[in-house]
């Protein structure tokens, strides 16, 4: 038993070895450098919203309602209660960025032991498979909305709703990796050895398999940003006076003629986040894919 131990450390030196080169690989990528810039100043945005937001969110100005963009004072302009654009999209922000996070939290913890089960266990991959194939057969949104419908309208809700409207596409991604993996030779070399089931899964297919997981996880963040989104702009997800992008989106369609700023630039905002995720996503698969990484 003890002579599995060279299999493990061999897998853990090749895998600290690819970080570095993973990171170069990246940092060649224009796209990819674009896309990092984007999600670290979100998050910074996110972080130090307190301190860059000019006014309180929820804070209302009744003299001065649809104020024009770059107008002093309220550099985005104001909407029809006179709340500060620019302090709401900041707030907003986090607010996407929090319910993004937690959905992706629950589909990785949720989808992966799922996923590493089908792909190693062949009774739960027939029972995991049919359930996987008849969740997708309906459109992730139409599953979101329904569980919001269903848990009712929080922050809470909305990220469990897109979380588990996402577990599905992480299980079919762990369990194509599973099954790739569990027949490469340190994973038969260990198996020839007597280790059990759990610890191949656990130290030699998991560690082999949380690239694939990584990059879905960039994936899944901005499908559920613009999910939340959505979720607001229904009243399904965030409610007021909570600040979110899809509740902007809601509140200016009222006015969209009037003051189309207000629609326009929380939509950016969107975008900006879905953009830089999806561009360092794809930067973030290419340098981890070894028929496209460059030596």
């Amino acid at each position: 038993m003890s002579e599995a131990t060279p299999v493990t450390q061999t897998a853990e030196i090749d895998l600290g070895g690819q970080r570095g080169q993973v990171l170069r690989q990246i940092a060649r990528n224009p796209l990819g450098v674009v896309g990092g810039l984007l999600l670290l100043a979100v998050v910074l945005t996110a972080v130090l919203a307190p301190l860059l937001a000019p006014y309180s969110p929820e804070q209302v100005h009744f003299d001065t309602p649809f104020q024009r963009a770059f107008t002093v004072g309220f550099p985005l302009g104001t909407d029809d209660l006179g709340r500060d654009i620019l302090s709401r999209i900041v707030y907003g922000t986090r607010v996407s960025l929090l319910v993004g996070a937690l959905a992706v939290l629950l589909a990785v913890v949720v989808g992966t032991p799922l996923g590493l089960l089908a792909g190693y266990v062949g009774w739960v991959d027939v029972i995991v498979s049919r359930l996987t194939d008849l969740t997708l057969a309906f459109p992730f949104l139409i599953i979101a909305v329904g569980l919001a419908a269903i848990n009712g309208p929080s922050v809470g809700n909305a990220a469990v709703a897109l979380g588990i409207a996402q577990v599905p596409t992480m299980v079919r991604v762990v369990r194509a990796e599973t099954l790739r993996h569990k027949e490469l030779e340190f994973v038969l070399a260990a198996r020839s050895l007597d280790a059990g089931g759990g610890r191949i899964l656990g130290q030699h297919i998991l560690p082999n398999a949380l690239s694939a997981v990584i990059v879905q996880a960039t994936v899944i963040m901005p499908v559920a940003v613009i999910g939340e989104a959505l979720l607001s702009f229904l009243g399904l997800g965030i409610q007021p006076p909570t600040p979110s992008l899809g509740i902007m989106l809601s509140d200016a369609q009222q006015y969209i003629f009037r003051a189309p700023t207000a629609a326009v630039f929380p939509g950016l905002a969107i975008a900006v986040i879905c953009l830089g995720f999806n561009l360092f996503g794809d930067a973030l698969r290419d340098a981890l894919d070894p028929t496209t990484r460059k030596r």
